[in-house]
């Protein structure tokens, strides 16, 4: 895998807070930087995906019916 560098503004305290994970962890700020991007992406990644897909499903009508909406409510509600 190719590696980059980029380069960005952090606020001092976040900077202050990554190099004490990675002191702890015996690592480098870069792998806790990495570690953190690679959770990030992980997590925005799955999110649009299920947002397309509900975009997908309205597009073409697919809908709960009130029965399916209901059970779905009376199942939050225990």
């Amino acid at each position: 895998m190719t590696k980059e560098t980029i380069s960005f503004r952090i606020d001092r305290e976040k900077k202050i807070a990554l190099d004490d994970i990675a002191d702890e962890l015996d690592r480098d700020r870069s792998y806790v930087i990495n570690e953190a991007v690679d959770a990030y992406l992980e997590v925005r990644q799955w999110q649009l995906e299920h947002i397309r897909e509900g975009l997908r499903q309205a597009q073409a009508g697919e809908f709960a019916t009130e029965e399916e909406v209901r059970q779905a409510y009376a199942r939050w509600r225990r």
